[in-house]
């Protein structure tokens, strides 16, 4: 069976600066991958050679179709949700004009999996400050609010850099509460986290990224008995 992701001997560079080297991945549909690595290995580099962001070379294919050469927002209407590690909301929109920006164009539009009431359900925060500009929103609402925004975008699958960093515990749990709704509703995931707050509650799978490569990719089970997998690529133990 085909992967919705796949990627193949997948390099990338920003400018003459050679980041990933070689990544091999995939990602099964509805399965949430947690993707761990040290700052520098490449994680957020992936990501954004995912979506379009930095140049890239080898093979990097969506539900069978291949992702280079496209652009961003057609890389999005694919089914690919981003939120990205810099939140990137849009300060001068209100908070529901952000989520608006969200939602397919409507003749791309099913049954969306998740929807206005329901983001404004898992993050009720959003719902008080609807009228509110998002720049005006605190570390941790802007954070919802991205990620708010992915979901309305009713992604088959959702990339998201570093969620919980910096965000306080009762933020994090919400966050958390969304991302399991996700999964519930056949989303799948690729969940980047350093030191794997969330992800442990998600992901099937882990996969450890060092020196621009996949240096550990298996089960969530067999990594938590790799503490030379942990010492080594994530300093721990």
């Amino acid at each position: 069976m085909t992967a919705l992701l796949a990627m193949r001997d997948l390099c990338a560079w920003y400018g003459a600066s050679q980041v990933l080297h070689g990544v091999n991945l995939h990602i099964e549909a509805g399965e949430a991958v947690a993707l761990a690595g040290r700052n520098g290995s490449g994680r957020s580099t992936l990501a954004k050679a995912i979506m379009g962001f930095v140049r890239t070379r080898g093979v990097i294919e969506f539900a069978g179709r291949s992702l280079t050469g496209r652009r961003a927002f057609e890389i999005a209407r694919l089914g690919i949700g981003y939120v990205p590690e810099q939140r990137d909301v849009f300060p001068t929109l209100s908070v529901r004009e952000n989520l608006q920006l969200g939602l397919k164009p409507r003749g791309m539009r099913r049954a969306p999996r998740v929807t206005l009431d329901d983001a404004f359900a898992l993050f009720p925060a959003l719902r008080e400050r609807a009228r509110t500009k998002a720049g005006a929103l605190s570390g941790g609402e802007q954070q919802m609010l991205s990620v708010a925004r992915a979901l309305l975008g009713d992604p088959d699958l959702v990339v998201i850099d570093e969620p919980t960093e910096g965000l306080a515990g009762q933020v994090v749990e919400q966050l958390a509460a969304a991302l399991k709704l996700l999964r519930e509703r056949g989303v799948a995931m690729l969940l980047i986290e350093q030191r794997l707050v969330i992800a442990d509650r998600l992901a099937s799978r882990v996969a450890v990224m060092g020196h621009g490569e996949i240096v550990f990719d298996g089960p969530l089970d067999l990594f938590r008995h790799r503490p030379d997998v942990m010492h080594e690529w994530l300093g721990v133990g």
